[in-house]
């Protein structure tokens, strides 16, 4: 089932993870701007936007943003939010804009929803096709040796009078987040699936699409990524320049 596309842009997803602020967004932004090294006006694709949390602060940098996701209601949010940039209701696993970006970035675990591995490197293609020679690709993604190490199995938790149950489990390689909500004297039931991929699987299809490995940091910060400590998982990638 394509649950994201029953669950993403929901009140309740916003309200669920509403607490990521605008001074994280901030900083991660600033983090990935300054290790591009981008001049003002380069072209930058925000894959999986969302709301336009980060297309936000991209575009304050005097940068050209295009963001794209599948979700309808975060695509008409991070309109307004972002007046400035350019957004679509795209799926980020077909190419969008043949060699026109400079950067593109897919940030917050937004790969591994596909019931297949091969329609994530499919994302890793697309993202490979639509760059410029000589652009980057950075995406952040969960370290999931960590993860599993400190699964938290049950969670509930309280926002604005709605009560969110949460229960975490891995099944058959896929990390599974079943998410009820109880509002009043309504319930409702949303999942989240995503595939457990370590970082020599992220790597493996970056490499396979073309993409040189540039580095690889735990978060936005440079420090090196350790495979046991590290939270985040970011890989940093470039088209090689012909």
């Amino acid at each position: 089932m394509d649950w994201y596309k029953h669950w993403f842009g929901t009140r309740y997803y916003t309200l669920l993870y509403g607490h990521r602020d605008d001074a994280d967004a901030a900083a991660w932004v600033e983090a990935i701007a300054a290790r591009w090294g981008l001049p003002v006006g380069a072209e930058v694709m925000d894959m999986a936007c969302g709301r336009g949390r980060h297309a936000r602060h991209f575009a304050q940098l005097g940068l050209r943003v295009t963001g794209i996701d599948l979700s309808e209601s975060s695509i008409d949010q991070a309109r307004t939010l972002v007046p400035d940039a350019e957004f679509h209701v795209r799926d980020m696993r077909s190419v969008f804009r043949a060699g026109h970006f400079d950067a593109i970035c897919c940030l917050f675990t937004s790969l591994g929803y596909f019931e297949s591995l091969a329609d994530d490197q499919l994302v890793f293609e697309a993202a490979a096709e639509a760059l410029k020679p000589g652009g980057f690709f950075t995406v952040d993604f969960m370290n999931v040796a960590v993860v599993l190490r400190d699964l938290v199995e049950k969670e509930e938790i309280e926002r604005e009078g709605v009560h969110f149950r949460i229960d975490r489990s891995l099944r058959d390689g896929v990390l599974i987040k079943r998410v009820t909500v109880v509002e009043g004297t309504m319930t409702h039931c949303f999942e989240e699936r995503v595939q457990a991929l370590d970082h020599i699987t992220l790597e493996a299809m970056a490499r396979k699409a073309g993409l040189e490995v540039l580095d690889v940091t735990d978060g936005p910060v440079l420090a090196p990524f350790d495979p046991d400590r590290s939270q985040r998982f970011v890989l940093w990638t470039r088209k090689p320049a012909r």
